[in-house]
């Protein structure tokens, strides 16, 4: 569908809060002797806190936000292909489960309530994972083709309890087992697009989209790309296989038109092929934005290790920041090594795009040990990134000394202190 239509027909449909008047340029927090900067949260749609499903739960969500100086809310309502938004187009079990029991839509009351307390909210978007869901739309829409298949012909969907097949799970293990889609399977595109394209237009409050699962799957040990004929990658589905010959003229990186690949022959281009279908996708969501609701920032949670997202998992997130195709990129620099953590946010904090790039933190890992989560936090202020974000709120709602503990040090920089854990009634019911 051209996008000019897709664009009409969402914004036809349009519904929701309307546009908060601010402009939406960013507004950072400030902390002490630096400057001002971004403090993001991430909060899962089917976490232990299901934060959306009650609308007490929403407010306690804003009020502790507000209370650790939040900016920015990453709220997920698209994962495993189901809607936690209203929708035509995808699965919309989980909003519709939850309107009849409150009768409020939850992103809607969050976008609401959010704004009030000065915060952004952006719709988190699990685009190229449908979790293990198998009965996902847009498998009923496109078929089992949509999936990935790997290097030696299998589809994802064919895996036993979504994990390698022997004998290569004694050799390797699915980063995170699941079904994932491939971006250069026919449809895949396009019917993603659409999908983001119609909860941009239902919900012209949003002040962003954030991208998540924007790759190939991560397979354990990473290998560095198909050119070296070892580890296992993905991308072999038979029309995607056709489609890259139909586009470059190459027979491609296998022995035999139609065999999975048993020996080298144009890797470098096969991968550079790959990686750029995942950028098309990308840069297919920038052309809708920019289309249907210009200033709407466009982000993505990436893997911190720039050089291997690149070779091995078609992410190229430092071209789409050079590109302006992404407004702002978080490495999810997730570890209980501060040694690292601090090697890592330092680079990216000398960086060419240090001013476009938060800090994921894993604080989560710190449940037990608070004290790790603020050092962190204190580290990434230091490294001359914009901001951070939190993953997730759910860890902090479970552990009410790691919430203490960051609550206390946005106090200390001048913060609220909030209110308690213990102060949500709707947590347990």
């Amino acid at each position: 569908m051209a996008l000019a239509l897709l664009v009409a027909l969402a914004a036809a449909s349009g519904c929701g809060d309307a546009p908060p008047p601010e402009s939406k340029t960013a507004v950072r927090a400030t902390t002490a002797d630096s400057e001002p900067r971004f403090r993001g949260l991430w909060v899962l749609c089917e976490g232990s806190a299901r934060t959306l499903e009650d609308p007490a739960r929403i407010e306690a969500l804003v009020e502790r936000a507000a209370a650790r100086g939040v900016t920015d809310l990453f709220v997920q309502v698209f994962r495993g292909g189901r809607s936690w938004f209203d929708s035509t187009r995808s699965d919309a079990g989980p909003f519709e489960t939850i309107r009849e029991a409150t009768g409020l839509d939850p992103l809607a009351e969050t976008l609401q309530r959010a704004h009030a307390a000065g915060i952004r909210v952006h719709a988190w978007v699990n685009v190229l994972s449908l979790s293990q869901n198998r009965e996902a739309r847009i498998l009923e829409d496109l078929g089992r083709d949509a999936v990935h298949v790997d290097r030696r012909g299998r589809s994802v969907l064919d895996y036993p309890a979504f994990d390698l097949p022997a004998p290569d799970r004694e050799y390797y293990r699915m980063g995170t087992r699941g079904i994932y889609l491939d971006p250069a399977a026919p449809g895949v595109r396009e019917w993603l697009t659409a999908a983001f394209v119609e909860l941009l237009a239902r919900y012209p409050g949003l002040d962003g989209l954030h991208l998540d699962y924007i790759r190939h799957p991560l397979v354990l040990p990473i290998s560095p790309g198909s050119r070296f004929g070892v580890g296992l990658d993905f991308g072999d589905g038979r029309a995607t296989r056709e489609r890259f010959r139909r586009e470059t003229g190459l027979p491609g990186p296998w022995a035999g038109s139609d065999t999975p690949r048993s020996s080298i022959a144009g890797g470098a281009a096969w991968d550079a092929w790959r990686r750029d279908q995942v950028t098309a996708l990308v840069g297919s969501l920038r052309e809708a934005i920019d289309a249907l609701r210009p200033g709407v920032q466009l982000s993505a949670a990436v893997i911190p290790y720039a050089d291997r997202a690149y070779l091995a998992l078609a992410q190229d997130w430092r071209f789409w920041l050079e590109e302006s195709l992404i407004d702002f990129a978080i490495p999810m620099v997730y570890t209980r090594d501060s040694r690292l953590f601090g090697y890592q946010v330092d680079a990216f904090g000398a960086g060419s795009y240090a001013s476009r790039l938060w800090a994921g933190l894993g604080v989560w890992l710190f449940a037990d040990a608070p004290a790790g989560a603020v050092a962190q936090v204190g580290i990434a202020d230091a490294s001359g990134m914009a901001g951070d974000a939190l993953f997730s709120y759910d860890a902090i709602v479970d552990s009410p000394a790691l919430y203490g503990a960051l609550v206390e040090a946005a106090g200390d920089r001048g913060g609220d202190r909030g209110p308690a854990i213990d102060a949500d009634p709707a947590r347990d019911q």
